[in-house]
């Protein structure tokens, strides 16, 4: 009897601490729901945030009515959410997992408000605790497995033998092949013993590239020719190394400097001892034969372009620079453009090898000012160096470099992403970019209007244009094309093959043109699009959307999609979507508050398309990061921006010299930093490109290494991140990727899109896997750089190998 009182207080302050903090969040979800019902939004959280007040005030009075309540008001929010999302994992766990932990507490204290009312019952509470507490367990568990957007239909590719005589020898070009394959025909590690692979070799490169927020990260993808093993670093240093062992063979250290752009993509190699290849198809252009002098150096050739503008030749065999290559192995990229500050145009790709002419394009910066370097692509003499042809997009008709004192024409589309090259046709696929500033379309010219986001087929002896397609018209969301196109074989209704080019955009677009013409091979249809309030802006009518494949998370938000870890920045979310112009994939931005999804990241970005010719696949990584836009009026006649990675991705104030406004945009994402719509925000995707459908896709990335506010969860959570960089597939029934936000390298079954085997990297990569088969000792091995992965500040400088034991 003595302890009743002390009982009696102790039960009176937990009663009275729970229900003042569950009084608390249903103020705090009510005020917000008040805000979003006068937005035109879900009523629900007023409600609930309603109920749970009351709920919170009685069981602080110790009525037993306050958990009645409680339960009455998650029972509802279970049938809302089930209306509002289905039965989807994530929107689910969002909209119930907090409130049902805190059911369990209330289930667990409801004997106390029991006896607080003078009666002896309510044990069977702990009961309904004990049914809550399994299905929060559940719930949590459930967190750490993948939760494919796509399940496995049964139809992913299958296993097929590598025939003898057709399997890789080399990876002696960026996508593995000319026409960017990123495919290996080799099927010594696969499915059945990856979960064997361990570190065969490391090597430091010795540069590790330093970011002052303006971009500087590896996104390598090395070549293999024969026993050597050839990598770039951010700095574009050459380095040649052993493909058993890692030894470094030669070291060139070019130490190129750019205070923007700190990183090289890729390299290009040429055998001068190998008979020149002709062109099979019927009225092509003959590819001009290329020799070296006998005993000259550079009989075989690696060439990179640089970031502070520069095109250079070494030796394959020692790194030597190639005499008789432009100035002691050097060509000057920036003759021609004009006035070009160092932070307005560098090489941001691999230089294409296309027969015996390297083709370059160029990165110009996005939004800096009206007035930029023009976007020339120019074909050299892969000997000599000399310019063979230029394509200006602002004077397309002209092939040769300007007169001294003129320049190309400023501000026209680029060409910034990886091309392509079919030899048969002798034909250059070029990706291309927008004009200058990417958001206001006002000064374009007709020609800026043809060539901006298309992709452009070039004669790659003469630079004559064949054919461009456009994929964006007057381009004012910065969906420029971003990844090397694919040559395919693609399969008619009919059962014919074609050569196709297929490309995925920042859109979420997957388009199929036939080779020769350029014309669709899947429905595209010109979609209605509404117009902003920017004035004299030529807003097209209409835009193309490619339904006739797959969109890759380019679906078109509502209200139910925003997503945050627990319902209250969920809340916020849809306060923020319903403050916010939106109609879609084409919401032109306008001087109100305008959402962009996917925004300029993506959708789909440079690390390229991974197919697997052998059974007609393609497989797409992406990320899913909307972008929050504002035009402001302005007399812009201040200072251009710097020309940064940072500003040109999109985030803050960034003034478009030039023209009558500024523009200020962010990611569109939580108070946690977490994006505002549901997961996945990076997925792995495999696509039958007999049938056009989807065959599996599957979250890539956990927050092991990342979370919200940038805090290292260190927790396996797959709700899978935005992916930056490539995969590889390879003919043992494999997909690799590196380009997560966590530390890892990770196989995955082709057939069905499961994890099979994962290696811990020492930071992250952006970097693209390849494999090969060493002609020394016949073993297999897979490669991959790690540098550092995009939203971590951990950096390296790792070369790293896989073989089996």
């Amino acid at each position: 009897m003595n302890n009743s009182p002390r009982a009696s207080g102790a039960s009176t302050f937990i009663l009275l601490g729970l229900g003042v903090i569950i009084a608390l969040l249903g103020l705090l979800l009510a005020a917000g729901g008040i805000k979003l019902a006068g937005l035109g939004g879900s009523w629900y959280f007023l409600i609930g945030g309603a109920a749970m007040t009351l709920s919170g005030l009685l069981i602080a009075r110790r009525k037993t009515a306050g958990a009645w309540l409680y339960a009455a008001f998650l029972i509802g929010t279970l049938i809302w959410a089930l209306a509002d999302v289905g039965l989807v994992f994530w929107p689910l766990f969002s909209r119930l997992f907090m409130f049902a932990v805190i059911g369990v507490v209330v289930a667990l204290i409801y004997p106390l408000l029991v006896s607080a009312a003078g009666a002896r019952a309510g044990r069977g509470a702990f009961g309904v605790a004990a049914v809550l507490a399994v299905a929060v367990v559940i719930a949590a568990g459930n967190m750490f497995v993948a939760h494919p957007s796509v399940a496995p239909t049964g139809n992913g590719p299958g296993l097929t033998a590598v025939k003898p005589g057709t399997e890789q020898k080399d990876w002696a070009h960026y996508g593995n092949t000319e026409g960017g394959s990123r495919f290996a025909a080799l099927d010594q590690i696969n499915r059945s013993n990856v979960d064997q692979l361990k570190v065969a070799w490391t090597y430091h490169t010795g540069d590790v590239a330093v970011s002052d927020g303006n971009g500087a990260e590896d996104q390598l993808t090395p070549l293999q020719v024969g026993d050597k093993v050839f990598i770039c670093t951010p700095h574009n240093n050459l380095i040649a190394l052993d493909a058993d062992t890692g030894k470094q063979l030669w070291k060139n250290e070019i130490n190129a400097q750019s205070k923007v752009w700190q990183r090289c993509r890729g390299m290009a190699y040429f055998d001068a001892t190998v008979p020149t290849a002709q062109p099979s198809q019927p009225n092509s252009t003959p590819v001009t034969v290329a020799s070296v002098p006998a005993g000259a150096n550079c009989q075989r050739r690696l060439l990179t372009n640089t970031i502070d503008g520069r095109l250079i030749a070494v030796d394959a065999d020692t790194g030597a620079f190639c005499q008789g290559f432009g100035n002691n192995g050097q060509v000057d990229l920036k003759a021609g453009l004009g006035d070009v500050p160092d932070s307005y145009y560098q090489l941001s790709s691999a230089p294409l090898m296309a027969g015996t002419t390297v083709v370059v394009g160029g990165r110009v910066a996005d939004n800096v000012q009206t007035d930029m370097p023009g976007g020339v692509i120019r074909g050299f003499d892969v000997i000599s160096g000399q310019m063979r042809w230029a394509f200006d997009p602002g004077n397309p008709q002209d092939r040769q470099a300007p007169a001294d004192g003129s320049t190309y024409v400023r501000s026209t589309p680029n060409s910034w992403a990886p091309m392509s090259y079919d030899p048969a046709m002798n034909t250059v696929f070029l990706p291309m970019g927008s004009s200058s500033t990417d958001i206001y379309g006002v000064e374009r010219s007709k020609l800026d209007h043809t060539y901006g986001a298309s992709v452009l087929a070039l004669d790659a002896t003469t630079g004559n244009e064949k054919w461009v397609y456009q994929t964006v018209h007057n381009d004012l969301w910065d969906f420029d094309l971003p990844m090397q196109p694919s040559l395919i074989d693609f399969t008619k209704p009919d059962g014919s093959t074609v050569p196709a080019v297929v490309i995925g955009t920042k859109a979420g677009q997957i388009y199929v043109l036939d080779r020769a013409t350029g014309k669709p091979l899947t429905q595209v249809d010109e979609v209605p699009v509404k117009p902003s309030n920017i004035p004299n802006e030529p807003y097209s009518p209409t835009q193309p959307k490619s339904v006739g494949m797959p969109q890759i998370g380019a679906q078109t938000l509502t209200e139910s999609d925003m997503w945050g870890a627990t319902p209250y920045d969920q809340l916020l979310c849809r306060i923020d979507f319903k403050k916010m112009r939106y109609d879609g994939l084409y919401t032109a931005p306008g001087t109100d508050l305008s959402l962009s999804f996917p925004g300029s990241l993506g959708g789909m970005n440079w690390g390229s398309l991974s197919t697997d010719p052998v059974h007609g696949f393609i497989f797409v990584n992406d990320m899913r990061l909307g972008l929050w836009i504002q035009m402001i009026p302005s007399q812009n006649k201040g200072q251009a921006t710097s020309g940064g990675e940072a500003l040109n991705t999109g985030m803050g104030a960034v003034p478009l010299k030039g023209t009558p406004y500024a523009v200020n945009k962010n990611r569109f994402l939580s108070v946690a930093g977490i994006p505002c719509q549901a997961p996945p925000y990076g997925t792995l995707t495999a696509i039958d490109m007999k049938t056009q459908k989807i065959a599996w896709q599957v979250p890539v990335g956990t927050v092991e290494d990342t979370g919200p506010l940038g805090i290292r969860m260190h927790l396996p959570i797959k709700i899978g991140l935005p992916t930056l960089g490539g995969t590889l597939s390879t003919q043992g029934g494999l997909v690799f990727i590196a380009g997560t936000q966590d530390f890892y390298l990770r196989a995955y079954d082709s057939s069905n899109g499961a994890e099979i085997w994962k290696a811990r990297l020492p930071v992250g990569s952006q970097g693209g896997p390849m494999t090969y088969v060493s002609p020394k000792t016949g073993k297999q091995y897979v490669v991959i750089t790690a540098g550092g992965a995009r939203q971590s500040t951990d950096r390296g400088d790792y070369v790293i190998s896989y073989a089996l034991p």
